[in-house]
């Protein structure tokens, strides 16, 4: 039997980058750096999406909601890192635990389906051109909206509630800088294999899915591309996924590193591989403004007449 105070605990404590912790005020930089140019970026693609009509399409839809789930997802954990590395607050409540690591894991899992509702999107504009508009109907969009949410919430949800059951009597120092469901768990001196199993199947049930069908979208989309007649609107229809690409990436290429480094990298250094997930969940937001600024055409336009309008003012 455990003390009633073991399932109630009122604070974990993170400790932060082990082992680097005469250099965290010098770490804490660059991530600060990167998570204003995430704020900023984010925020002036909404923005522009917002107010300028011609951007009002299902592309630039799905681009306004991956720009505003990056926000989250680097609010969730980039303010705590700086607190930790700066001012040495490594105290966090356990509902401030629970609710930093559902809002982390729900993000991310948003931003697959939306890549995954990207990938078709660029599908349907490519082998569909002229009936784009029909399949792609705002009432389609709104439902896609509805079940990226709702299959994100529902997956991510019970990873709390299998938190909230275990007890934590032998210690409460999470090796990190931020609380994720099976670093939380392993803490727990009872059973957590359902945690185990839980947290393995969702990434099979969500991202790995999406991978799947973001390919099985790009193979139908190369097979298009490649049957057109000359190579200008070849070239026209690649550029379209161009920037598309870049972001499934950057934000699939680290997370599955980071995923294989602590499953298999034994001899990788605990803080280098501590480092190295917090990049993967600070750079994607910060870098995906860029990306799209400086590939899509229409928003790069937006933008320099929107700094141009500022300026003559």
């Amino acid at each position: 039997m455990y003390n009633l105070s073991c399932y109630n605990p009122s604070t974990f404590i993170l400790v932060g980058i082990p082992g680097l912790e005469k250099f965290h005020i010098w770490i804490g930089i660059p991530f600060c750096v990167i998570y204003v140019m995430a704020i900023v970026g984010n925020c002036i693609l909404l923005y522009l999406i917002a107010v300028e009509h011609s951007l009002h399409e299902p592309m630039f839809f799905f681009l306004s909601m991956l720009a505003a789930t990056d926000l989250v997802l680097s609010t969730a954990t980039v303010p705590k890192l700086l607190s930790i590395l700066w001012l040495g607050s490594q105290d966090i409540t356990f509902s401030g635990c629970l609710t930093q690591m559902f809002f982390l894991h729900f993000s991310f899992v948003v931003d697959s389906a939306i890549l995954l509702a990207m990938a078709f999107d660029r599908y349907v504009a490519i082998c569909f051109p002229l009936r784009y508009t029909t399949i792609l109907t705002p009432q389609v969009i709104i439902k896609f909206v509805v079940s990226i949410v709702v299959r994100s919430f529902s997956v991510i949800l019970p990873d709390v509630f299998l938190l909230k059951r275990l007890p934590f009597c032998r210690t409460r120092v999470i090796p990190h800088t931020y609380c994720e469901h099976i670093g939380v768990a392993r803490l727990s001196s009872a059973d957590i294999s359902i945690n185990i199993w839980y947290g393995f199947a969702v990434p099979l049930m969500t991202v790995i899915s999406d991978v799947i069908f973001i390919a099985v979208s790009y193979i139908f989309i190369l097979h298009a591309v490649f049957h057109l007649s000359s190579q200008g609107a070849r070239q026209k229809a690649l550029s379209t996924c161009g920037s598309h690409v870049c972001v499934i990436l950057m934000f699939y290429t680290p997370a599955f590193f980071s995923i294989l480094a602590h499953r298999f990298g034994h001899s990788v250094p605990r803080n280098m591989l501590i480092l190295f997930a917090n990049l993967y969940v600070a750079l994607p937001p910060a870098l995906n403004p860029v990306v799209y600024g400086v590939k899509t055409k229409q928003i790069q336009e937006k933008f320099i007449f929107l700094f141009s309008l500022k300026k003559t003012e």
